[in-house]
């Protein structure tokens, strides 16, 4: 009894041992975790300082681009295609060959027009000849007249005219002179009879040798005649020969229309052709192909009303696009339209932008800034201190040990600085590193 009483206390001590030690333990668990909640977290960080920096002042705006040069590339001769060398998306340069057309008509016109070309030649040839026979033809007769070329032939000079003609001017005086004296009786009537007669004679001969005279130059005139028709059916023959030439020169490019090339270097945005099919320029909508070129692209900006003074033809523009948000596109500022739009009030500027690398594609939507001659100040910091989280930009302030989160609206970009249009000021301390660890009133070191 006695023992059983000794072992019930053994059991009621050491329980109630159990039961303080418990407690012990729990309180000082309790301690522990109170003085790890007390003691300050820190986050080590890199720091840097918001500075003021000029940099360029710019105006912002929208805009589209669209292709420095478009063509719709359509066939100028008819025909049946028999190869297509392009396609949607290809990259092709001026005087690429797009489409062939079959060439067997437009060879055979070519080759009829070729063979007319000779025969008009050659007979070009027989009138020359010509000419030059009807050349000769009339120098032989000027020469039997003693006539040279530019002289104006008359009856009166004909050697034959001139020799008769004196003689009877000689029989004349004679003659006048006979009949004085046969009045006087000096001289007998057989003898005045005799000088009539001689006078007669050379009348008749003076007569003869006119009409002899009229047939030479009768001859002389038909040889000219016939002269210049002679150069009339060689004028006819090299006008044919021209006619002809042209001809032929209409037959080749009916020949090289076959062969469509492309009239600029760029993109195939469209192509409405294949194999087989048969084309012709008097069917509507009868383009092959249309050709974009992509490698300059003109910007379409939009001007607000009350921006318009500040733009200048030669300012210098930069754009992003939503295909590319990390990079920047420079171009420039080559036209302005001359009024705004009455609608919209906006006024209309175009800039031509370079795009090699080929990244900017017609029809895409831009956010422009026009740069300004004059620079701004501005409240720069690193880029390395900017958080964004969605559409918020986000820094950490660094103030009395502790970093102290603020929202922030950001500006223009310049190598690895960034501008801060609010929420930082000149001298303000900002972390730089370890951001995904910071939150507002923890403590930092540096």
């Amino acid at each position: 009894m006695k023992a059983k009483i000794f072992m019930n206390v053994l059991i009621g001590t050491a329980l109630t041992a159990s039961l303080v030690f418990s407690g012990c333990s729990s309180r000082a668990d309790s301690a522990t975790a109170a003085n790890a909640d007390t003691e300050p977290e820190s986050v080590e960080v890199l720091t840097s300082e918001a500075v003021i920096r000029p940099i360029p002042s710019y105006i912002e705006a929208t805009g589209n681009l669209a292709s420095d040069a478009q063509s719709d590339v359509a066939p100028t001769v008819a025909g049946k295609i028999v190869a297509v060398n392009f396609d949607i998306g290809s990259y092709v340069n001026q005087g690429d060959v797009l489409v062939r057309l079959d060439p067997r008509d437009a060879n055979i016109r070519l080759e009829q027009a070729l063979s007319q070309l000779e025969q008009q030649r050659q007979a070009a040839q027989q009138a020359d000849a010509n000419v030059e026979q009807a050349i000769a033809n009339l120098r032989q007769t000027q020469a039997r007249l003693g006539v040279r070329d530019g002289e104006t032939f008359q009856i009166k000079d004909f050697s034959q005219v001139r020799s008769v003609t004196a003689q009877l001017e000689l029989a004349e005086r004679e003659l006048q002179r006979a009949e004085r004296l046969l009045e006087t009786g000096d001289v007998s009537r057989s003898t005045y009879d005799q000088r009539k007669s001689q006078r007669d004679a050379l009348l008749g001969q003076l007569d003869e040798a006119r009409s002899n005279a009229a047939v030479a130059i009768r001859a002389i005139n038909t040889a000219q005649a016939a002269v210049e028709t002679a150069r009339a059916a060689a004028n006819g023959a090299r006008a044919a020969i021209r006619t002809s030439e042209a001809q032929v020169a209409q037959a080749r490019k009916a020949v090289s229309d076959t062969t469509v090339v492309s009239p600029l270097s760029g993109y195939v945005s469209e192509k409405s052709v294949e194999v087989g099919e048969f084309i012709s320029p008097n069917t509507p909508n009868t383009k092959i192909a249309t050709i974009v070129r992509t490698s300059t692209l003109r910007l379409k900006i939009d001007i607000p009303e009350q921006e318009v003074g500040k733009v200048a033809t030669g300012q210098g523009i930069s754009l992003q696009t939503s295909a590319h948000p990390e990079r920047s596109f420079a171009g420039r500022v080559v036209r302005i339209a001359p009024s705004l739009n009455q609608q919209a009030r906006t006024l209309t500027v175009e800039a031509e932008v370079q795009n090699t690398e080929g990244l900017l594609k017609p029809g895409q939507f831009a956010t422009v800034r026009i740069t300004q001659s004059r620079p701004e100040p501005a409240v720069m910091i690193p880029v390395s201190a900017v958080r964004t989280d969605g559409e918020i930009n986000r820094v950490f302030l660094v103030k009395d040990g502790a970093a102290r989160e603020q929202l922030v609206q950001l500006g223009l970009l310049e190598n690895d600085m960034i501008q801060v249009k609010s929420g930082v000021v000149e001298g303000d301390v900002v972390a730089t590193s370890n951001l995904n660890l910071l939150r507002d009133g923890i403590l930092v070191r540096r």
